[in-house]
Protein backbone atom coordinates (compact mmCIF):
# COMPACT_ATOMS: atom_id res chain seq x y z
CA UNK A 1 0.00 0.00 0.00
CA UNK A 2 2.93 2.40 0.23
CA UNK A 3 3.55 4.69 3.14
CA UNK A 4 0.23 6.64 2.40
CA UNK A 5 -1.85 4.12 1.61
CA UNK A 6 -1.21 2.06 4.44
CA UNK A 7 -3.17 4.87 6.54
CA UNK A 8 -6.21 4.84 3.65
CA UNK A 9 -8.65 3.19 6.41
CA UNK A 10 -8.78 6.38 8.47
CA UNK A 11 -7.22 8.94 6.10
CA UNK A 12 -9.27 8.93 2.92
CA UNK A 13 -11.62 11.26 3.06
CA UNK A 14 -10.23 13.57 4.79
CA UNK A 15 -6.38 14.14 3.96
CA UNK A 16 -6.23 12.05 0.76
CA UNK A 17 -9.07 12.41 -1.51
CA UNK A 18 -10.97 14.83 0.44
CA UNK A 19 -14.03 16.51 -1.42
CA UNK A 20 -14.23 20.24 -1.20
CA UNK A 21 -17.81 21.22 -2.91
CA UNK A 22 -19.55 24.48 -3.81
CA UNK A 23 -18.15 27.50 -5.91
CA UNK A 24 -14.94 27.60 -6.39
CA UNK A 25 -13.78 30.07 -4.71
CA UNK A 26 -11.34 30.90 -1.58
CA UNK A 27 -13.99 30.05 0.58
CA UNK A 28 -15.61 26.09 0.27
CA UNK A 29 -17.60 23.38 2.29
CA UNK A 30 -15.70 20.68 3.27
CA UNK A 31 -17.41 18.03 5.49
CA UNK A 32 -20.34 19.88 5.92
CA UNK A 33 -18.58 23.42 7.14
CA UNK A 34 -16.80 26.50 5.47
CA UNK A 35 -13.05 26.81 4.93
CA UNK A 36 -10.98 29.65 3.57
CA UNK A 37 -9.09 27.30 0.88
CA UNK A 38 -5.38 27.75 -0.19
CA UNK A 39 -5.36 24.46 -1.67
CA UNK A 40 -6.57 25.40 -5.34
CA UNK A 41 -4.22 26.37 -8.48
CA UNK A 42 -6.47 28.50 -9.38
CA UNK A 43 -3.83 31.31 -9.56
CA UNK A 44 -5.83 34.04 -11.52
CA UNK A 45 -9.03 33.69 -10.52
CA UNK A 46 -10.51 32.75 -13.48
CA UNK A 47 -12.20 28.94 -12.50
CA UNK A 48 -15.41 30.77 -11.33
CA UNK A 49 -14.90 34.53 -13.26
CA UNK A 50 -17.89 35.38 -15.13
CA UNK A 51 -16.75 36.25 -18.16
CA UNK A 52 -14.87 32.79 -18.33
CA UNK A 53 -18.34 31.09 -16.78
CA UNK A 54 -19.94 32.90 -20.14
CA UNK A 55 -17.35 31.87 -22.52
CA UNK A 56 -17.27 28.69 -21.37
CA UNK A 57 -21.27 28.39 -21.32
CA UNK A 58 -21.67 30.06 -25.28
CA UNK A 59 -18.72 27.74 -26.12
CA UNK A 60 -20.68 24.26 -24.97
CA UNK A 61 -23.93 25.76 -26.04
CA UNK A 62 -22.26 26.16 -29.58
CA UNK A 63 -20.43 23.39 -29.84
CA UNK A 64 -21.74 20.41 -27.66
CA UNK A 65 -18.70 18.54 -25.38
CA UNK A 66 -17.93 16.17 -28.93
CA UNK A 67 -16.82 18.19 -32.01
CA UNK A 68 -14.42 17.80 -33.23
CA UNK A 69 -14.47 13.98 -33.50
CA UNK A 70 -11.53 12.11 -34.52
CA UNK A 71 -7.47 12.51 -33.65
CA UNK A 72 -6.19 15.98 -35.55
CA UNK A 73 -4.38 14.72 -38.02
CA UNK A 74 -7.25 12.67 -39.64
CA UNK A 75 -10.57 14.79 -38.88
CA UNK A 76 -10.50 16.98 -35.86
CA UNK A 77 -8.16 19.77 -36.80
CA UNK A 78 -10.29 23.12 -37.07
CA UNK A 79 -9.44 26.87 -37.21
CA UNK A 80 -9.66 27.44 -33.48
CA UNK A 81 -6.82 24.96 -32.95
CA UNK A 82 -4.38 26.90 -34.97
CA UNK A 83 -5.73 29.88 -33.93
CA UNK A 84 -4.79 29.17 -30.39
CA UNK A 85 -1.53 27.97 -31.03
CA UNK A 86 -0.70 30.45 -32.94
CA UNK A 87 -1.48 32.91 -30.21
CA UNK A 88 0.19 31.00 -27.41
CA UNK A 89 3.31 30.45 -29.23
CA UNK A 90 3.40 34.86 -29.62
CA UNK A 91 2.57 34.62 -26.10
CA UNK A 92 5.16 33.07 -25.44
CA UNK A 93 7.62 34.23 -27.78
CA UNK A 94 8.40 31.13 -29.63
CA UNK A 95 7.93 30.47 -33.45
CA UNK A 96 5.40 27.80 -33.19
CA UNK A 97 3.57 25.73 -30.63
CA UNK A 98 1.06 22.63 -30.10
CA UNK A 99 -1.94 21.92 -28.36
CA UNK A 100 -2.00 18.68 -26.06
CA UNK A 101 -5.04 17.27 -24.45
CA UNK A 102 -3.50 17.24 -21.27
CA UNK A 103 -0.27 18.66 -18.86
CA UNK A 104 0.41 14.95 -17.08
CA UNK A 105 0.37 12.89 -20.46
CA UNK A 106 1.35 15.53 -23.29
CA UNK A 107 5.09 16.07 -21.20
CA UNK A 108 5.69 12.14 -20.90
CA UNK A 109 4.62 12.03 -24.31
CA UNK A 110 6.85 14.74 -25.49
CA UNK A 111 10.04 12.90 -23.85
CA UNK A 112 8.99 9.90 -25.47
CA UNK A 113 9.11 11.73 -29.15
CA UNK A 114 11.77 14.06 -28.87
CA UNK A 115 14.54 11.07 -27.71
CA UNK A 116 15.70 8.14 -29.19
CA UNK A 117 18.02 5.77 -27.46
CA UNK A 118 21.34 7.90 -28.50
CA UNK A 119 20.35 10.61 -27.07
CA UNK A 120 21.42 11.60 -22.97
CA UNK A 121 18.88 13.21 -20.74
CA UNK A 122 20.21 15.15 -17.57
CA UNK A 123 17.48 16.47 -15.23
CA UNK A 124 16.90 18.10 -11.84
CA UNK A 125 16.44 15.80 -9.43
CA UNK A 126 13.01 17.34 -8.09
CA UNK A 127 11.11 17.31 -11.36
CA UNK A 128 8.01 16.60 -11.13
CA UNK A 129 6.59 12.97 -11.58
CA UNK A 130 5.34 13.38 -15.07
CA UNK A 131 8.90 13.82 -15.98
CA UNK A 132 9.94 11.11 -14.03
CA UNK A 133 7.53 8.90 -15.92
CA UNK A 134 8.62 9.69 -19.18
CA UNK A 135 11.88 9.89 -18.68
CA UNK A 136 11.31 6.19 -17.55
CA UNK A 137 10.47 5.30 -21.07
CA UNK A 138 13.86 6.96 -22.80
CA UNK A 139 15.79 4.01 -23.57
CA UNK A 140 19.06 5.51 -23.41
CA UNK A 141 21.30 7.10 -21.04
CA UNK A 142 19.99 9.86 -18.16
CA UNK A 143 21.90 11.35 -15.71
CA UNK A 144 19.88 13.37 -12.75
CA UNK A 145 21.76 16.38 -10.78
CA UNK A 146 20.54 17.57 -7.24
CA UNK A 147 18.07 20.23 -7.01
CA UNK A 148 19.19 23.56 -8.59
CA UNK A 149 22.77 22.63 -8.20
CA UNK A 150 24.53 23.81 -10.89
CA UNK A 151 27.38 22.48 -10.51
CA UNK A 152 26.60 18.98 -10.44
CA UNK A 153 24.51 20.03 -13.34
CA UNK A 154 28.10 21.12 -15.44
CA UNK A 155 29.39 17.55 -14.02
CA UNK A 156 26.52 15.91 -15.37
CA UNK A 157 26.40 17.65 -18.61
CA UNK A 158 30.47 16.40 -18.61
CA UNK A 159 29.50 12.87 -18.60
CA UNK A 160 26.52 13.36 -21.05
CA UNK A 161 28.96 14.87 -23.63
CA UNK A 162 30.80 12.60 -23.24
CA UNK A 163 28.82 9.65 -24.02
CA UNK A 164 26.42 11.07 -26.52
CA UNK A 165 29.93 11.59 -28.94
CA UNK A 166 30.27 7.58 -28.08
CA UNK A 167 26.28 7.11 -29.29
CA UNK A 168 26.03 9.96 -31.90
CA UNK A 169 23.00 11.37 -30.20
CA UNK A 170 22.21 14.69 -28.37
CA UNK A 171 21.67 15.97 -24.84
CA UNK A 172 18.39 17.52 -23.64
CA UNK A 173 18.40 19.02 -19.80
CA UNK A 174 14.75 19.05 -18.56
CA UNK A 175 13.91 21.73 -15.55
CA UNK A 176 11.14 23.79 -14.43
CA UNK A 177 10.50 27.25 -14.42
CA UNK A 178 8.58 26.79 -10.91
CA UNK A 179 8.80 24.29 -8.81
CA UNK A 180 5.70 23.09 -7.61
CA UNK A 181 6.32 21.52 -4.08
CA UNK A 182 8.90 23.94 -3.19
CA UNK A 183 7.93 27.07 -5.19
CA UNK A 184 11.44 27.94 -5.85
CA UNK A 185 12.45 28.65 -9.69
CA UNK A 186 15.01 26.79 -11.85
CA UNK A 187 18.11 28.21 -12.15
CA UNK A 188 17.40 28.83 -15.97
CA UNK A 189 19.57 31.49 -16.45
CA UNK A 190 22.68 29.51 -14.93
CA UNK A 191 21.90 26.50 -16.73
CA UNK A 192 21.32 28.06 -20.10
CA UNK A 193 24.79 30.04 -19.88
CA UNK A 194 26.18 26.13 -19.76
CA UNK A 195 25.58 26.18 -23.38
CA UNK A 196 29.12 28.45 -24.16
CA UNK A 197 30.26 25.00 -22.82
CA UNK A 198 28.09 22.26 -24.19
CA UNK A 199 26.01 21.51 -27.24
CA UNK A 200 22.30 20.90 -26.17
CA UNK A 201 18.96 21.91 -25.65
CA UNK A 202 16.27 23.06 -22.82
CA UNK A 203 13.21 21.84 -21.84
CA UNK A 204 11.35 23.48 -19.48
CA UNK A 205 8.01 22.23 -17.88
CA UNK A 206 6.65 26.23 -16.99
CA UNK A 207 3.05 24.31 -15.50
CA UNK A 208 3.30 27.21 -12.50
CA UNK A 209 5.16 30.21 -14.23
CA UNK A 210 3.13 30.20 -16.99
CA UNK A 211 0.58 33.67 -16.39
CA UNK A 212 2.30 34.13 -12.92
CA UNK A 213 6.05 34.78 -13.69
CA UNK A 214 7.31 37.70 -15.88
CA UNK A 215 6.25 41.13 -16.62
CA UNK A 216 3.48 39.64 -18.77
CA UNK A 217 3.03 36.59 -17.56
CA UNK A 218 4.94 34.64 -20.18
CA UNK A 219 6.61 32.25 -17.60
CA UNK A 220 10.20 31.88 -15.69
CA UNK A 221 12.18 32.56 -18.41
CA UNK A 222 10.50 35.90 -18.94
CA UNK A 223 11.23 36.65 -15.43
CA UNK A 224 14.46 35.54 -15.93
CA UNK A 225 15.24 37.01 -19.17
CA UNK A 226 16.29 34.15 -20.89
CA UNK A 227 12.82 33.00 -22.27
CA UNK A 228 14.17 33.03 -26.44
CA UNK A 229 17.16 30.93 -25.01
CA UNK A 230 14.48 28.13 -23.62
CA UNK A 231 14.23 25.46 -26.90
CA UNK A 232 11.05 23.44 -25.90
CA UNK A 233 8.28 25.36 -23.24
CA UNK A 234 5.97 23.76 -21.92
CA UNK A 235 3.08 24.45 -19.71
CA UNK A 236 -0.44 23.18 -18.64
CA UNK A 237 -3.72 24.53 -18.73
CA UNK A 238 -4.71 23.58 -15.60
CA UNK A 239 -2.64 25.93 -12.95
CA UNK A 240 -3.30 29.94 -14.08
CA UNK A 241 -5.47 28.87 -17.04
CA UNK A 242 -8.24 26.97 -14.62
CA UNK A 243 -9.00 24.49 -17.70
CA UNK A 244 -7.67 21.24 -19.28
CA UNK A 245 -5.29 21.25 -21.65
CA UNK A 246 -1.73 22.16 -22.33
CA UNK A 247 1.00 23.02 -24.69
CA UNK A 248 4.82 22.63 -25.88
CA UNK A 249 6.63 25.38 -27.76
CA UNK A 250 9.53 25.74 -29.39
CA UNK A 251 11.27 26.60 -33.23
CA UNK A 252 8.96 25.79 -35.90
CA UNK A 253 11.17 22.74 -37.35
CA UNK A 254 11.26 20.67 -33.92
CA UNK A 255 6.96 21.39 -33.25
CA UNK A 256 6.63 19.84 -36.56
CA UNK A 257 8.54 16.84 -35.49
CA UNK A 258 6.09 16.41 -32.91
CA UNK A 259 3.49 16.93 -34.83
CA UNK A 260 3.94 14.10 -36.80
CA UNK A 261 5.88 12.12 -33.69
CA UNK A 262 3.26 12.39 -30.56
CA UNK A 263 1.65 9.09 -30.80
CA UNK A 264 -0.06 10.44 -27.30
CA UNK A 265 -1.73 13.13 -29.76
CA UNK A 266 -1.74 11.17 -33.62
CA UNK A 267 -3.24 8.86 -32.13
CA UNK A 268 -6.13 10.40 -29.60
CA UNK A 269 -8.92 12.52 -29.69
CA UNK A 270 -8.73 15.66 -30.69
CA UNK A 271 -9.09 18.93 -27.67
CA UNK A 272 -12.94 19.76 -27.81
CA UNK A 273 -13.90 23.20 -28.98
CA UNK A 274 -15.64 24.09 -26.11
CA UNK A 275 -12.22 23.69 -24.20
CA UNK A 276 -10.37 25.45 -27.24
CA UNK A 277 -12.47 28.11 -27.11
CA UNK A 278 -12.14 28.46 -23.19
CA UNK A 279 -8.74 28.76 -23.76
CA UNK A 280 -8.62 31.54 -26.29
CA UNK A 281 -10.87 33.51 -23.79
CA UNK A 282 -8.47 32.61 -21.00
CA UNK A 283 -5.32 33.69 -22.88
CA UNK A 284 -6.99 36.69 -23.84
CA UNK A 285 -7.82 37.54 -20.28
CA UNK A 286 -4.04 37.20 -19.27
CA UNK A 287 -2.89 39.16 -21.60
CA UNK A 288 -5.78 42.38 -21.67
CA UNK A 289 -5.78 42.41 -17.73
CA UNK A 290 -2.91 42.63 -15.95
CA UNK A 291 -4.40 43.43 -12.78
CA UNK A 292 -5.24 39.67 -12.42
CA UNK A 293 -1.33 39.03 -11.44
CA UNK A 294 -0.76 42.19 -10.03
CA UNK A 295 -4.18 40.86 -7.45
CA UNK A 296 -2.05 37.47 -7.07
CA UNK A 297 1.38 39.41 -6.24
CA UNK A 298 -0.29 41.29 -3.67
CA UNK A 299 -1.81 38.23 -2.07
CA UNK A 300 2.14 36.40 -2.33
CA UNK A 301 3.71 39.46 -0.81
CA UNK A 302 1.06 40.08 2.23
CA UNK A 303 0.94 36.25 2.99
CA UNK A 304 4.84 36.10 2.66
CA UNK A 305 5.24 38.58 4.88
CA UNK A 306 2.92 37.55 7.53
CA UNK A 307 4.42 34.28 7.45
CA UNK A 308 7.89 35.26 7.97
CA UNK A 309 7.17 38.26 10.51
CA UNK A 310 5.73 34.99 12.72
CA UNK A 311 8.71 32.85 13.00
CA UNK A 312 7.81 30.97 9.78
CA UNK A 313 10.16 29.30 6.88
CA UNK A 314 9.28 29.30 3.12
CA UNK A 315 12.05 27.40 2.14
CA UNK A 316 13.64 29.01 -0.97
CA UNK A 317 10.17 29.99 -2.75
CA UNK A 318 10.19 32.90 -5.02
CA UNK A 319 6.81 32.42 -7.07
CA UNK A 320 3.34 32.73 -5.87
CA UNK A 321 3.46 28.68 -4.44
CA UNK A 322 4.23 29.38 -0.80
CA UNK A 323 5.21 26.10 1.31
CA UNK A 324 5.38 26.54 5.27
CA UNK A 325 7.80 24.00 6.92
CA UNK A 326 7.69 22.46 10.19
CA UNK A 327 9.42 19.46 11.79
CA UNK A 328 7.40 16.79 13.11
CA UNK A 329 5.51 13.32 12.78
CA UNK A 330 3.47 12.21 10.05
CA UNK A 331 1.07 12.04 13.11
CA UNK A 332 1.40 15.16 14.55
CA UNK A 333 0.64 16.79 11.03
CA UNK A 334 -2.62 15.15 10.61
CA UNK A 335 -3.33 16.53 14.53
CA UNK A 336 -2.09 19.95 13.27
CA UNK A 337 -4.16 19.88 10.00
CA UNK A 338 -7.56 18.69 11.49
CA UNK A 339 -7.27 21.50 14.18
CA UNK A 340 -6.98 24.10 11.37
CA UNK A 341 -9.83 22.75 9.28
CA UNK A 342 -12.13 21.80 12.46
CA UNK A 343 -10.98 25.16 14.89
CA UNK A 344 -9.44 27.64 12.64
CA UNK A 345 -11.53 26.98 9.24
CA UNK A 346 -8.26 26.92 7.46
CA UNK A 347 -7.64 24.08 4.71
CA UNK A 348 -4.29 23.68 2.98
CA UNK A 349 -2.45 20.59 1.75
CA UNK A 350 -0.38 19.00 3.96
CA UNK A 351 2.32 17.23 2.64
CA UNK A 352 4.57 14.70 4.40
CA UNK A 353 6.82 11.31 3.70
CA UNK A 354 7.47 9.81 0.89
CA UNK A 355 6.92 13.46 -0.58
CA UNK A 356 9.21 15.36 1.62
CA UNK A 357 12.20 13.74 4.13
CA UNK A 358 10.52 11.67 7.43
CA UNK A 359 10.27 14.25 10.07
CA UNK A 360 9.26 17.34 8.02
CA UNK A 361 5.81 19.18 7.05
CA UNK A 362 4.74 21.02 4.79
CA UNK A 363 2.00 22.93 4.72
CA UNK A 364 1.59 23.85 1.34
CA UNK A 365 -0.22 27.53 0.37
CA UNK A 366 -1.30 28.40 -3.06
CA UNK A 367 -2.47 32.00 -3.07
CA UNK A 368 -5.28 33.05 -5.31
CA UNK A 369 -5.94 36.59 -6.96
CA UNK A 370 -9.50 36.11 -5.44
CA UNK A 371 -8.25 35.94 -1.82
CA UNK A 372 -8.06 39.33 -0.05
CA UNK A 373 -5.55 40.67 2.57
CA UNK A 374 -8.42 39.39 5.48
CA UNK A 375 -7.89 35.95 4.52
CA UNK A 376 -4.59 36.52 4.89
CA UNK A 377 -4.73 37.85 8.34
CA UNK A 378 -6.66 34.89 9.84
CA UNK A 379 -4.51 32.59 8.35
CA UNK A 380 -1.11 34.26 9.77
CA UNK A 381 -3.46 33.62 13.26
CA UNK A 382 -4.27 30.40 13.13
CA UNK A 383 -0.99 29.18 11.80
CA UNK A 384 0.54 31.22 14.99
CA UNK A 385 -1.73 29.26 17.26
CA UNK A 386 -0.77 25.53 15.54
CA UNK A 387 2.73 26.09 15.90
CA UNK A 388 2.60 27.06 19.27
CA UNK A 389 1.04 23.59 19.95
CA UNK A 390 3.31 21.73 17.68
CA UNK A 391 5.94 23.19 19.42
CA UNK A 392 4.79 22.47 23.39
CA UNK A 393 3.96 19.04 22.11
CA UNK A 394 -0.22 18.91 21.87
CA UNK A 395 -0.45 17.31 18.90
CA UNK A 396 2.48 15.05 19.60
CA UNK A 397 0.46 13.34 22.64
CA UNK A 398 -3.07 13.51 20.93
CA UNK A 399 -5.04 10.14 20.56
CA UNK A 400 -4.57 11.10 16.72
CA UNK A 401 -1.41 11.55 16.37
CA UNK A 402 -0.93 8.31 18.81
CA UNK A 403 -3.13 5.84 16.56
CA UNK A 404 -0.89 6.22 13.43
CA UNK A 405 1.66 4.33 15.57
CA UNK A 406 4.60 6.20 15.11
Amino acid sequence: MGPLGKHSEFAEGYWTFPKLEGEIAPRMIFKGKEVLTWSLNNYLGLANHPDIRKADADAAAKWGAAYPMGARMMSGQTDLHEQLEVELASFVGKEKSYLLNYGYQGIMSVIDSILDRKDVVVYDSECHACIIDGLRMHLGKRFVFPHNDIESCEKQLQRATKLAAETGGGILVITEGVFGMTGDQGKLKEIIELKKKFDFRLLVDDAHGFGTMGTTGAGTGEEQGVQGEIDLYFSTFAKSMASIGAFIAGDADVILFLRYNMRSQIYAKSLPMLLVEGALKRLDMLRSQPELKDNLWKIVHALRKGLHENGFSTGKSNSPVTPVVLNGTIGEAAALSMDLRENFGIFCSVVIYPVVPKGMIILRLIPTAMHTLEDVDLTIKAFAAVKEKLTSGVYKNSALALSFGE
